[in-house]
C-alpha cells in the first residue's frame, strides 16, 4: 500500500484537480453572473422572456449532464467545424446548466420578496435598474446564498462526469492510477479513498456555511 502514496501520486492527483478546479470555477462564475442576470429577467414576467426561460430550463432539466457532455464535445464540434477540447467543452455544458439553474433559484428568491417592497420603491419614483440594484436584489441574495451554495457543491461533484469525454481531471487521474497499480489489491480503496477526502475538503466548508447562513438569515 506504501508504493502508491508516493510523491508521484500526489503530483498527478494534483494535476488532476486543478483541472477539475479550473472546469468548476470557471462554471460557477458563469452561473452565478449569467444565472443573476436570467433571473432578474425572468421575474419581469414578460410573457416571451418567460415562455423562453421555462423552456430552456425544463430542457436543461430533462437532459443528463452525460448526454449534454457527448453531444457538445462529439456533436457540435463536429457540426460546426469548433476544436473543442474536453475541458471546454465540460466549461461550456456545467455553464449552460447552470445559468438556468440558477436562474431558476434567483427568480424563487425574488419572488419570496414582500409585494410592499416593489410597490414602495416604485412609489419613489425609482426605475427599474434602481428598483432591483438598491431594493429587491440585497433583500433577495440573503435568501439565495445558502440555496446557490448547494448549486455550486452540486456543480463541483459533478465534474467527474467529464473524463468520460477525455477530460483528465481528479477522477480520471485517479483512474489511471489505479490501471497502472492493477496489481495491488489496495489500490482502489486507497486512491478513491483519497479522492473521496479531496472531494469532502473542497465541498464539506461550503455545505457547512450554507447551514450557517440559513440558520443566521431564517
Amino acid at each position: 500500500m506504501l508504493e502508491l502514496l508516493t510523491l508521484n501520486t500526489f503530483s498527478r492527483l494534483l494535476e488532476g484537480l486543478l483541472i477539475t478546479l479550473e472546469i468548476s470555477v470557471v462554471s460557477i462564475i458563469i452561473s452565478s453572473v449569467g444565472g443573476l442576470f436570467m433571473g432578474v429577467l425572468y421575474n419581469l414576467k414578460n410573457p416571451f422572456i418567460n415562455a423562453f426561460c421555462r423552456f430552456c430550463l425544463e430542457f436543461i432539466r430533462v437532459m443528463p449532464l452525460i448526454v449534454w457532455l457527448f453531444v457538445i464535445y462529439f456533436g457540435l464540434s463536429r457540426w460546426f467545424g469548433l476544436n473543442l477540447s474536453a475541458v471546454s467543452a465540460a466549461i461550456l455544458v456545467f455553464s449552460i446548466w447552470g445559468v438556468f439553474e440558477m436562474m431558476d433559484l434567483v427568480r424563487a428568491a425574488l419572488q419570496s420578496i414582500p409585494k410592499h417592497q416593489y410597490e414602495s420603491a416604485i412609489s419613489l419614483a425609482l426605475n427599474t435598474y434602481e428598483l432591483y440594484a438598491f431594493v429587491i436584489l440585497p433583500q433577495a441574495l440573503r435568501r439565495l446564498t445558502p440555496a446557490s451554495i448547494n448549486l455550486l457543491t452540486r456543480m463541483i461533484k459533478s465534474t467527474t462526469f467529464a473524463f468520460l469525454i477525455g477530460a483528465v481531471e481528479l477522477a480520471k487521474v485517479g483512474q489511471q492510477i489505479i490501471e497502472l497499480h492493477h496489481s495491488n489489491i489496495y489500490a482502489s480503496f486507497v486512491i478513491y479513498g483519497i479522492i473521496f477526502f479531496i472531494y469532502f475538503l473542497l465541498c464539506y466548508p461550503l455545505s457547512w456555511y450554507s447551514q450557517i447562513l440559513e440558520k443566521k438569515w431564517s
